[in-house]
């Protein structure tokens, strides 16, 4: 299974905050849209991410006060990225060796959305789910010997 499947299944939806939004911003836009990351674009240009990860570690450092603390000082620069043709199995160890749990995906510069671990973990297990499915199907009509 490719990662333009998964994009396909789960909708090409993108949520953004521009790097110099408020935090605050950004937090309610996630909790708004019950997601765990924005990618953040500057002029139309995918600048990087912010995730939940980034949210709780400079709440974490402030005391639990956000206060005026821009997008810009937290967002991750240098995110995992995929392309569509990427393997899902692919994606998946890539993620894991980067404890990345949101991934945009990129077909040259155009950004097509962003898949999460959740999806890739959804992908895996029906994918998976099938195939199993296919061989029992294949056992039970195997001609008797």
């Amino acid at each position: 299974m490719l990662v333009s499947e998964i994009l396909r299944i789960k909708g090409n939806a993108l949520f953004t905050t521009p790097p110099n939004g408020t935090v605050l911003e950004a937090v309610k836009s996630m909790a708004q849209h019950d997601i765990g990351s924005l990618v953040v674009m500057d002029h139309g240009q995918m600048m990087g991410m912010v995730t939940f990860a980034e949210v709780l570690d400079a709440l974490s450092k402030r005391q639990g006060q956000l206060g005026d603390l821009k997008v810009n000082d937290i967002y991750v620069r240098d995110p995992l990225i995929a392309t569509p043709h990427l393997d899902v199995m692919e994606l998946r160890r890539a993620m894991l060796e980067r404890h990345a749990r949101y991934v945009p995906v990129q077909d040259g510069r155009t950004l097509l959305g962003v898949v999460s671990f959740h999806d890739v973990a959804k992908a895996v297990y029906e994918e998976q789910s099938f195939e199993n499915r296919m061989l029992k199907s294949y056992i039970k009509s195997a001609p008797d010997e």
